[in-house]
């Protein structure tokens, strides 16, 4: 895996970019292609957070993690995209033959079922992004779905975790 590293307020040193190499090829047993990892590096209230964010067959892989220095987020980051790929292997590749001889763990997940409990239809109306916003938090929920009164097409507003908004858009 070839890492993209992107510095926010961040000072990259070589020995992260090694560390940041070295944890990225543990992921290569999944993918023996070359991908693209896009690494994020940030610093905010003496805190360090990596993220760590790549595409295979239209099936996004992100993590985020926390840490007192940015190697142990780093190896949270990859062990949380370890995990996820492990525990929903099968469903990766029953979906898109995403992983293929999986190599097998140590200490096996069992891969969780999905349940969908509730189901709700609702009138889609046409309104701003504000607007959109606004009625997510009247609701209380962290994120809303709504008809883009600009473009016409679907979008979603959704609040982040360093609770600002974030907005998913179709590419059409």
């Amino acid at each position: 895996m070839k890492a993209i590293i992107v510095a926010r307020k961040f000072n990259v040193t070589e020995d992260i970019k090694a560390r940041i190499d070295k944890k990225l090829k543990k992921l290569d047993k999944f993918f023996p292609e070359v991908l693209d990892a896009t690494v994020t590096l940030s610093e905010k209230r003496g805190r360090e957070t990596v993220e760590i964010t790549f595409f295979r067959n239209g099936t996004i892989f992100r993590a985020e993690e926390t840490g007192k220095d940015a190697i142990s987020a780093l190896d949270k980051a990859v062990d949380v995209l370890e995990r996820q790929i492990r525990k929903n292997k099968t469903r990766l590749e029953k979906q898109k033959h995403i992983v293929k001889d999986f190599p097998p763990a140590q200490n096996e997940e069992t891969e969780e079922v999905i349940k969908v409990t509730k189901q709700k239809k609702f009138e889609i109306l046409p309104m701003s992004v504000e607007e959109a916003i606004m009625q997510m938090n009247l609701l209380s929920h962290s994120f809303f779905m709504f008809r883009n009164a600009e473009t016409g097409s679907m979008n979603v507003v959704y609040k982040r975790n360093d609770d600002e908004y974030g907005i998913i858009e179709p590419i059409e």
